[in-house]
């Protein structure tokens, strides 16, 4: 069963280690906080990414935009609170009544606002009494923490902080008649909530709040259009319901396909585990994850990934690369449009060789105008890199880049600007 080993603490987001910070990968030269020790610390410079959390996105953000990157926000989906709600309240009260016998707690935000729902409801010390009474077992050190703070102590927490391992402890100690509550968050945990009551397991389901659509869809549909004209270099996810509310309102404006697409050859998906990966997987769409689910390392990834994707290409005696809606040249960004950009990554694949109008029209992201609308857009691109003769037109044949700058190999030479 694959578990929800990377659901957040809070509505969206990885559970944060205590403090996004610390000291310097000696190995990788990134630190925690998803910086870099060298190149000023800003090895994004140039590129674009999204980020389609909701909560917490200002320290996600932050963390991008230290390392140089521009930031496109759209908030994929927001927190419903169920303070209010029906079934929060009768799954309360249900387990005031009859206590369980364990009780899974797997993301801080929630567990507090059950318990500050239920002393609104004045069930609050009873459900604690409850809590006391039965095994606790804390998915992550969040909610350990909102645990601890509530004057409780967890008898067990899963060091992979993994649903996976629960689940495993769970079926290994046997649950046959045993009454089992489970704090979902967000989603109802099917596989995990049936393995265990496939097991004799009397389960309890506690919804403590429920993820939605945006209220404004435009920042997301201005990502969707972003991300289908490749003029986003990546975007990153924190949670399963994330990506499937992007996927879902590309597929209400007919682009789920076009979308698909870009994310599976040419946009970054960076994902905080593979749980949030998976809606995206069931579309063949390949994701990044780091090796600790948590924002630092999410960042950490976006630093070695991107630069490895987009590499410095030497040519014409000069260092160029295109990253997103920026065009480096010799370190320095020039800004480009869409098209221009297209036009470079095209001809960046073959340096010195001659790429015909058709091919480059192609590789449009708008392709009205026919082959005039090349020539146009070149012109363009030459102005915008601000050194002649990089992009050369050759009459009669096409367009092609400067040659590459001989190297101790076969080809361009790649490094830092």
């Amino acid at each position: 069963m694959q578990a929800d080993h990377d659901q957040p603490t809070g509505a969206d987001e990885a559970s944060g280690p205590e403090r996004h910070g610390g000291g310097a990968d000696a190995e990788t030269g990134v630190r925690e906080d998803g910086g870099a020790a060298g190149r000023g610390g800003t090895p994004l410079v140039g590129f674009t990414v999204g980020v389609t959390a909701a909560r917490r996105a200002e320290e996600l953000i932050a963390l991008v935009e230290r390392r140089g990157a521009t930031v496109v926000h759209a908030p994929a989906m927001r927190i419903v609170p169920l303070a209010d709600d029906g079934e929060l309240r009768a799954a309360t009260g249900q387990l005031v009544e009859q206590g369980p016998d364990v009780v899974i707690a797997t993301t801080a935000v929630g567990f507090r606002g059950w318990t500050e729902a239920a002393e609104g409801w004045g069930l609050g010390d009873a459900l604690l009494d409850r809590f006391r009474g039965a095994e606790l077992l804390a998915r992550g050190p969040k909610v350990r923490g909102a645990i601890r703070a509530a004057g409780l102590t967890e008898d067990w927490s899963p060091a992979s902080e993994s649903m996976a391992e629960v689940l495993d402890r769970l079926l290994a100690t046997g649950v046959a008649g045993r009454r089992i509550a489970v704090q979902l968050h967000g989603e109802p945990l099917t596989e995990f909530v049936a393995a265990l009551r496939g097991a004799g397991a009397d389960v309890v389901g506690v919804p403590v709040y429920r993820w939605l659509p945006p209220e404004d869809p435009g920042p997301l549909d201005g990502l969707i259009d972003a991300s289908v004209a490749r003029t986003v270099d990546a975007i990153t996810f924190t949670s399963a319901p994330a990506a499937t509310s992007l996927l879902d309102r590309a597929r209400e404006r007919g682009l789920r396909e076009a979308l698909v697409d870009a994310l599976r050859q040419d946009v970054l998906v960076a994902c905080v585990g593979p749980v949030t990966a998976q809606p995206l997987a069931a579309h063949d769409v390949p994701t990044a994850a780091p090796e600790r689910f948590r924002l630092g390392p999410l960042v950490q990834l976006l630093c070695q990934e991107l630069p490895a994707r987009a590499p410095v290409l030497r040519v014409g005696g000069h260092g160029v690369a295109v990253r997103g809606r920026v065009a480096l040249v010799d370190g320095e960004p020039r800004s480009v449009t869409p098209a221009q950009a297209a036009l470079l990554r095209a001809l960046s694949r073959r340096p010195g060789q001659v790429v015909a109008p058709a091919a480059l029209l192609r590789a449009l992201p708008d392709p009205v105008g026919g082959e005039g609308a090349v020539g146009a857009a070149v012109a363009g691109l030459d102005a915008a890199l601000g050194v002649p003769g990089l992009v050369e037109a050759v009459a009669d044949r096409g367009y092609r880049l400067a040659a590459p700058d001989p190297g101790p190999g076969d080809g361009a030479r790649f490094g830092d600007a």
